[in-house]
């Protein structure tokens, strides 16, 4: 024992020098910020080794000398890691106080970045309180900021909080929404811990929805990660939520299994919690107490040396009891170091996922300009390829010449629709792609698609055969343009691999639930099937048959991707079954709501009726440096009766619009001199009603905000479709002719 008491005061000494050697500090600002980070970085080595109390002790000084030096960065970062702290030793109260300083120095410095971080936390200290709207609250504050500083791998934790919150507050639709958000953004990243749990709550919240098989799914894939990687708080939640989810799929013996081992694991947890909740201190205490009773139990002996046999068996289990304290201190003390050394190799392999994470994040922003980069050096001279192409067809070419032509625009169009699937596919892998819901007859859009495919059929020799089931309604409310793309790929894969044979598109009544039907989709072949190998990885991108096949049929390989993505979106699934030689059956179902009816609309001729706008008198400017792309415009609009100028830069096209009135502009966006956008928000200084365009080959979905923000009224994706081009110019004027009535 004297052993003992000789470590605890050579620890005391230590820490008596350790401070008193702080007031020989240096009095220059960088040596006392150098100070400042090696405390922070010492407290965090404490609490790694759980001694709170001396990471406490060191954030006051850091804390100390950043109000020295008036640093409000690193104060309000101490007053983040103090207020962290006590949320760990359960000191919600203090911990609002030092998160309240925090959030104040913060926002003054304009810190948003730790500032994010502070209301997470604060987000999490309210949960402990129960208190879940306020969390709420700072969870929404916190992933704002995240998401303006661009750091969407700290979004997906704020997600899964909120998730979890939700589910706290019953609201288990939101709950759903935000925990698959933060599934997708954990996979991106390879966020494994969030990840599994974002699965296993999910599961909750699908139990609660009445999806109990996809919440069993959800739950295990989850428990199996946190396995894998020892995420026992993870897995001591999950075991609770499995054994519930069992409990209510009927599968009593298994949920006892789970709930047996929450317990052993919960047990196991709560006694480690309980050790490092400040283990140095409940030592130090402990010893303290037994010393005193043990002079007490001492004095008692000396004032009675008769004392019967009852006093011996006293003193006896006295130094027993001392005896095991001394055992248990010792254990205590080689767990610490076992502890100690085990958080060393966890802190190596977390900075090796640091490392990990920002590879990962450059290759994705690498990709993402690359994509934007090619997609506009191609549109670019595919505006032109396909715009002379048109023109030439509709200007009596010779008979020897119109094959060649329509090669050319087969091939312009098949490129087109390759880099706008690249763009759809990394649309869906970023979560970008909304849905649009609208009243629209089924059988019809079945029936108008299949007569769209029937010429390609005829050249196989096949016949499309449709069977719509009579108990599903003709009319419903979704995403008719998702659903066509989806039927078009899929029927168009079938006569692309079918020779001589025939093809049967089925709609198939799978059940119903109040207005919402489950619709399920059958397209089926007798054509060369797919081998079982190639069915594992047939919905991956750029995936193919075999490179036979890829010469023999054509295609890019991103169709099935593209299906399979905007089938999810829909929360649909897909499946396959094919054999080799015998052909193959796509399914994939669909909850779709019922519609009573479906409004018509007229088709509108656009620019045929002369009359409703005088012509002559329309002025557009076209403002485009590339001169092949100039030609072109204007022919067009020259077809259309409709007058332009030409300029090759903005700089121009900012004089000209201060001296002369125009109704439309079409402003290409990279220029020489000032860009597109730069002219346009000139030109909205002192011309607020003229109508300005994008006329560009830019990626819509990346640069909107932009484009707002600059003062267009719309944007025309180059290359465009002609009916497209005609109505936007058409509605511009036909709306400016109604105002000047």
């Amino acid at each position: 024992m004297s052993r003992f008491n000789n470590y605890i005061a050579a620890i005391i000494l230590l820490l008596s020098f350790s401070a008193s050697s702080q007031t020989s500090m240096d009095e220059d600002p960088e040596t006392i910020q150098n100070t400042i980070d090696y405390r922070i970085n010492q407290a965090q080595k404490d609490i790694d080794k759980n001694a709170y109390f001396e990471a406490q002790e060191k954030y006051n000084e850091a804390l100390e000398l950043a109000i020295k030096i008036d640093n409000k960065k690193s104060i309000g970062i101490i007053y983040s890691k103090i207020g962290k702290l006590q949320y760990n030793i359960e000191e919600p109260d203090e911990a609002i106080k030092s998160l309240i300083k925090a959030n104040e120095v913060q926002r003054f410095a304009k810190d948003d970045v730790n500032l994010a971080e502070t209301y997470k936390i604060l987000g999490n200290v309210y949960i402990g309180k129960k208190q879940y709207q306020q969390a709420l609250d700072y969870y929404k504050s916190s992933k704002t900021l995240f998401e303006q500083e661009g750091l969407n791998n700290f979004v997906a934790e704020v997600l899964l909080y909120e998730g979890t919150t939700y589910i706290q507050l019953k609201e288990y639709e939101l709950a759903k929404s935000h925990l698959s958000k933060s599934m997708a953004i954990a996979k991106r990243y390879d966020l494994e811990k969030i990840l599994s749990s974002s699965k296993i709550n999910l599961g909750t919240a699908l139990l609660y929805l009445g999806e109990k098989e996809a919440a069993l799914d959800q739950a295990n894939e989850g428990i199996k990660i946190a396995q894998a990687h020892k995420f026992n708080n993870i897995l001591n939640e999950g075991y609770l939520i499995l054994s519930d989810l069992s409990q209510e799929t009927g599968n009593h013996k298994l949920a006892n299994e789970y709930l047996k081992k929450h317990i052993a694991l919960n047990d196991s947890l709560l006694t480690l919690k309980r050790s490092s909740l400040s283990q140095e201190k409940r030592l130090q205490l402990l010893i303290n107490n037994q010393t005193e009773y043990q002079k007490k139990q001492l004095a008692d002996l000396e004032e009675q040396k008769a004392a019967n046999n009852l006093n011996k068996l006293t003193t006896i289990l006295s130094i027993a009891l001392i005896t095991i304290l001394s055992l248990l201190t010792l254990s205590l003390y080689k767990n610490n170091n076992i502890r100690l050394k085990t958080n060393n190799m966890l802190h190596k392999k977390n900075a090796e996922l640091i490392v990990s994470k920002e590879k990962a994040e450059l290759a994705s922003k690498t990709k993402a300009n690359f994509l934007s980069t090619v997609t506009h050096e191609l549109r670019t001279p595919l505006y032109a390829v396909t715009g002379l192409t048109n023109m030439l067809l509709e200007e009596d070419p010779k008979p020897d010449q119109i094959q060649h032509l329509k090669s050319l625009k087969f091939s312009g169009d098949y490129l087109l629709t390759f880099i706008n699937d690249i763009l759809q596919i990394n649309k869906i892998e970023a979560n970008k792609v909304d849905i649009d819901p609208e009243a629209f007859s089924l059988k019809k859009k079945m029936t108008n698609i299949i007569a769209a495919l029937n010429n390609s059929a005829a050249d196989n020799n096949i016949k499309i055969h449709l069977e719509y089931d009579p108990q599903l309604p003709m009319n419903f409310m979704a995403d008719q343009i998702k659903i066509s793309q989806i039927l078009i790929n899929l029927v168009g894969n079938a006569i692309k691999f079918t020779k001589d044979g025939d093809i049967w598109v089925r709609a198939i009544f799978a059940g119903k639930a109040d207005d919402i039907y489950r619709v399920k989709f059958e397209i089926e072949d007798n054509g060369i099937g797919i081998s079982q190998e190639k069915q594992n990885q047939l919905f991956e991108s750029f995936s193919q048959g075999s490179i036979q096949i890829n010469r023999k049929y054509g295609g890019t390989g991103l169709g099935l991707s593209i299906v399979k993505g905007l089938i999810q979106i829909l929360k649909g699934t897909i499946s396959l079954k094919s054999e080799l030689g015998k052909g193959s059956k796509f399914s994939f179902e669909l909850p779709l709501k019922y519609a009573e009816k479906v409004e018509t609309h007229e088709e509108i001729q656009y620019f045929k009726d002369i009359n409703e706008i005088d012509l002559k008198d329309i002025n557009i400017l076209v403002v485009e440096d590339n001169k092949i792309n100039q030609m072109i415009t204007k022919k067009i609009l020259n077809k259309m009766k409709l007058n332009c100028d030409v300029v090759d830069n903005g700089e121009d096209a900012v004089e000209i619009v201060k001296h002369k009135d125009y109704h439309v502009i079409l402003m290409d966006i990279h220029m020489p001199g000032i860009s597109g956008l730069e002219a346009t928000r000139i030109i909205r200084t002192f011309n607020k009603d003229i109508t300005i365009f994008a006329l560009t080959a830019v990626t819509l979905e990346d640069k909107m905000h932009e484009f707002d923000e600059a003062g267009f009224d719309d944007i025309i994706s180059k290359p465009f479709k002609q009916e497209d081009f005609e109505k936007k110019l058409y509605d511009a004027l036909i709306q400016q002719d109604s105002q000047t009535v």
